[in-house]
C-alpha cells in the first residue's frame, strides 16, 4: 500500500472514533493503540473500528492485511516468495555487516579531528588538482545518480512480492531492500565530500541538481514487476560498477590515487550487489523459465534507461545529454560496454543451455543469445561514426557545475 494509502486509513480512523466520541473533554490520559492513531478504544471497541475501517488496532495485523492486496504478476509473486530464502542468505552474504565492520566514508576523507588536519585537506586538493575537467564533468554525474538514492529505494519498494509494507517489515526481501540501500548511501555521501574538499566544483549547482533529480523521480519501465525489476537491476548495477571503475582507473593515470581508491571501493560494492541480482534471476529461471526470457527479451527490444535521466541543474536542458557524450569520450561508460552488459547476462544465466522453455520462448532465447554481438557491431559501426565526424572538432560543452568551464 502506498504511504499516501495509510494515512487515509489513519485519517479514517480518527473521523471514525470522533463519530463515536460525547462532546464533553476527555481526559488527556489516554490508552494509546498500537499502531499510534487518533483511536480511543474505550470509545470505540475494536469490533467497531474493524467493521467501519477493515483494519485492527495491532501492528502485525495491519502488515498481514497490506500482504493481502491482488497482484499483477500473481505467478511472479509465488516465484518471488518461494525464492525469499534465497534474498536471506544474500543478506548474510553479501550485504556487509553495519557499524564498525562495514567501511563507512570517513575511511577515505581527512580527518579533522587530527593535529595534521590541514596536510590531509591539502594532500586531497593537490591529488584532485591533477583531473582534467573532463573527468571532473563525470565523476559529478556519477555522484549526483548515487545521491538520488531516495528514487531507487523506493523503486524496489513497487516490485510486487519484495516490498517492505511497513517500513520495518522483518521479511527477507524487505531486509535486502534496506540493507542495500545502507550500502549504497555511503557512495554519495563519498563522492559528495570528495567534491567539496577538492574545491574545483560549484557545490551548490551540484546540489540543485540532486534536488531536481530527486524531484523529477525515474521509471525504468519496471511496471511493478519483480522480473522486470531484477532484470533491470542485474543490468544497472554492472553498468554502475564498470563506470566508477574506469572513474577510477583515469584518474590513477592522472596522479589522483585518493580518488581511484575511493572509486574501486564503490566499484566493488556495486559488484557485490550485481551478483546478488543476477542471483536472483537465476534462481527465477529455475523456476519459470518463460517468465523471466519473455520479459528479459521484451525489455533488450526497448532501451535500459538509465537512473540520471531527468537530471537537470535548471538552466542546462541538455545536462544529461552533455554528461553522457563526456563520458562515453572518455571511455568511462560506452556503447560497447552496454553490448558487453548484455553479453554478460546471457552468459552468466546460461541461456543457451537453458531447458524447459516452450517453442515460442526458445526463439526468444535464441533472438537473446544473438543480441550481444548484434548490438556490438552497431556500437563499432556509430563510434567509428562519431570519432570520423569530430577528428578535427571534439564537441565542448559549458557545465555550470565546473563554473561554465567548458569539457
Amino acid at each position: 500500500m502506498a504511504p499516501s494509502t495509510v494515512a487515509l486509513g489513519f485519517s479514517m480512523a480518527a473521523s471514525a472514533a470522533m463519530a463515536f466520541s460525547p462532546s464533553t473533554s476527555f481526559s488527556t490520559s489516554r490508552p494509546s493503540s498500537a499502531l499510534n492513531v487518533a483511536v480511543d478504544p474505550t470509545t470505540v471497541t475494536k469490533k467497531e473500528f474493524e467493521d467501519i475501517c477493515g483494519v485492527t488496532f495491532d501492528e502485525e495485523s495491519m502488515e498481514q492485511r497490506l500482504k493481502r492486496t491482488s497482484f499483477l504478476y500473481p505467478k511472479h509473486v509465488e516465484v518471488i516468495e518461494d525464492i525469499a530464502p534465497i534474498a536471506d542468505k544474500m543478506v548474510d552474504e553479501i550485504l556487509l555487516e553495519t557499524g564498525d565492520a562495514a567501511w563507512q566514508p570517513q575511511d577515505f576523507l581527512p580527518d579533522l579531528t587530527k593535529e595534521d588536519w590541514k596536510d590531509q585537506i591539502v594532500d586531497v586538493r593537490d591529488q584532485a588538482a591533477t583531473i582534467p575537467d573532463e573527468l571532473l564533468v563525470v565523476l559529478i554525474g556519477d555522484m549526483v545518480t548515487e545521491e538520488a538514492l531516495p528514487t531507487y529505494q523506493t523503486l524496489l519498494n513497487t516490485f510486487e512480492g519484495c516490498d517492505d509494507p511497513t517500513g520495518t517489515a522483518d521479511t527477507p526481501w524487505a531486509r535486502w531492500s534496506r540493507g542495500w540501500t545502507s550500502e549504497e548511501n555511503r557512495h554519495g555521501d563519498l563522492l559528495n565530500k570528495y567534491l567539496y574538499l577538492g574545491g574545483r566544483c560549484d557545490m551548490r549547482s551540484i546540489e540543485v541538481t540532486i534536488q531536481h533529480l530527486i524531484t523529477n523521480g525515474f521509471n525504468p519501465g519496471a511496471q511493478k514487476d519483480p522480473y522486470r525489476g531484477f532484470v533491470y537491476t542485474s543490468f544497472q548495477e554492472r553498468a554502475t560498477k564498470i563506470s566508477h571503475g574506469n572513474v577510477g582507473k583515469i584518474a590513477r593515470e592522472y596522479g589522483d590515487k585518493n580518488l581511484g581508491r575511493i572509486c574501486a571501493k564503490i566499484a566493488g560494492d556495486e559488484g557485490r550487489h550485481e551478483k546478488a541480482y543476477q542471483k536472483f534471476c537465476s534462481e527465477i529461471l529455475k523456476r519459470d523459465p518463460d517468465g523471466l526470457i519473455s520479459v528479459f527479451g521484451n525489455m533488450m527490444r526497448g532501451e535500459i534507461s538509465m537512473p540520471a535521466e531527468l537530471m537537470t541543474d535548471g538552466i542546462d536542458k541538455d545536462l544529461y545529454k552533455n554528461f553522457s557524450e563526456t563520458a562515453q569520450r572518455l571511455g568511462v561508460y560506452t556503447a560497447l560496454d552496454y553490448a558487453e552488459i548484455i553479453k554478460h547476462l546471457v552468459q552468466i544465466w546460461d541461456l543457451e543451455h537453458l531447458e524447459g522453455l516452450s517453442p515460442e520462448m526458445e526463439k526468444e532465447r535464441d533472438y537473446l543469445c544473438r543480441l550481444p554481438d548484434r548490438y556490438r557491431k552497431l556500437a563499432e559501426r556509430s563510434m567509428n561514426k562519431k570519432k570520423k565526424a569530430t577528428e578535427d572538432e571534439i564537441p565542448l560543452h559549458s557545465y555550470n557545475w565546473i563554473y561554465g568551464r567548458r569539457a
